[in-house]
């Protein structure tokens, strides 16, 4: 492959299309994941329904995702993405005008919303299987950080979104209840957008990208079934420890222990957005000299120090050093985690690992909100802080220790 033949690939239309439809659902979920707690406790809800709320959210992504692993061969990318759009718009009226719990819990459980800073609906594996078979294996990681990144600035835009109602209400006159309101509305109409984006994706989804291979026929799990297992199994106990940190409780937390106010938090979580997005562009230099295993590693184990000692800053300006130098840390792991799969698996198994490797992280982070809910309504120590960053040690230490020798072939 030439240089020119190389550049073609990372800039063709399809790749566009999905960076595109990338940065706007981060949009619509940087604003939500702080919208929804204020928009649960105006409707009358306490701390715990929060956490079930954001249980149920993380429940149905990953019991969705589960059904698209499954059966994602069967279908074209293009089509599931964009009955996943269907499914985002309505989720996005069904918030604006349900008000009862069960109703909004049912509607958490078959919806995309997102409560966290992260992405962890249907759209990812299937974004992921569609990006990797139009980048070659040297492209591969560097695609997936432009991937984060996109998400990560645009998701951090949207977080400073999150202050529109209070701007709608005072300069309006309208009810903090129907601004709020009309920001789930917002969501769905992104929604429509995106799904223009998808729409414009090739059937087959590498027919743009002349110097990637082939594409193979997906295929469920063979040959690396027990390693893409074992690697579920560690990265669900990443996610369950996340899951206690998830961006609409980690928000919950700071309105009650520092009474900390919607535009204060939009621009807290903007900063904390943008460092993560560059920390996305180290991340790919960091990987290509000392492998992907070992960035994974060695830049989390300190974001997670930090989420240790984030409950015992007494005043606020500590809490938000600590948050800034995690949030430079953190998620470098993000798209190093994910070429790695993608590099380790064959071709064929792509959609399949994406899929399998997603959906315990979902299902396992489904738990926790509640549990960090719980906690919340009962303390404002921060415990689910704690708890999140000794669960995620645990989890980059059995990570290296089994994975250390196991390089994909551009490390070898």
């Amino acid at each position: 492959m030439t240089q020119t033949e190389r550049g073609r690939v990372t800039t063709s239309p399809t790749v566009s299309r999905l960076l595109l439809a990338r940065g706007l659902r981060a949009f619509g979920d940087g604003y939500v994941s702080l919208l929804l707690p204020v928009y649960l406790l105006k409707l009358g809800f306490g701390p715990l329904a929060v956490g079930a709320i954001a249980t149920a959210t993380l429940l149905g992504s990953g019991l969705l995702t589960l059904s698209v692993g499954l059966y994602a061969a069967r279908f074209r990318l293009r089509s599931l993405l964009l009955a996943a759009t269907a499914l985002m718009a309505s989720t996005g009226i069904g918030f604006a005008f349900v008000h009862d719990f069960w109703p909004l819990a049912l509607i958490a459980v078959i919806g995309t919303l997102n409560p966290s800073s992260g992405d962890v609906s249907v759209f990812l594996p299937l974004e992921h299987a569609a990006l990797s078979e139009v980048v070659s294996d040297r492209q591969r990681t560097g695609a997936f950080a432009r991937y984060s990144l996109t998400g990560s600035l645009v998701g951090a835009l949207g977080s400073l979104a999150a202050g529109i109602p209070a701007w709608l209400t005072h300069a309006t006159g309208v009810g903090q209840l129907a601004a709020l309101q009309a920001m789930f509305v917002l969501y769905a109409v992104i929604a429509g957008v995106a799904a223009l984006a998808y729409r414009g994706l090739p059937a087959t989804p590498n027919a743009n990208a002349r110097a990637a291979p082939a594409r193979a026929r997906a295929t469920p799990l063979r040959s690396s079934r027990r390693i893409v297992l074992t690697l579920a199994a560690l990265f669900s106990l990443d996610a369950f420890a996340g899951g206690f940190v998830v961006q609409s409780l980690l928000a919950l937390w700071l309105f009650q222990r520092f009474s900390l106010s919607l535009a204060a938090a939009g621009t807290l979580f903007f900063w904390t957005g943008v460092l993560t997005a560059g920390s996305y562009l180290v991340a790919v230099r960091i990987a290509k000299r000392f492998g992907l295993v070992n960035t994974m590693v060695f830049t989390h184990v300190p974001s997670s120090v930090c989420l240790i000692a984030i409950p015992f800053m007494a005043a606020l300006p500590g809490v938000i050093v600590l948050l800034f130098v995690r949030a430079a840390l953190s998620q470098m792991d993000v798209p190093t985690r994910s070429s790695y799969v993608m590099a380790i698996v064959p071709a064929d198994e792509r959609a399949a690992a994406a899929s399998i490797t997603s959906v315990p992280r979902s299902l396992a982070s489904a738990v926790s909100p509640l549990v960090a809910g719980a906690l919340l309504g009962a303390s404002s120590f921060g415990w689910p802080l704690l708890v999140a960053g000794a669960l995620k040690i645990a989890y980059d230490v059995m990570l290296y220790v089994r994975f250390r020798d196991v390089r994909p072939p551009e490390e070898a």
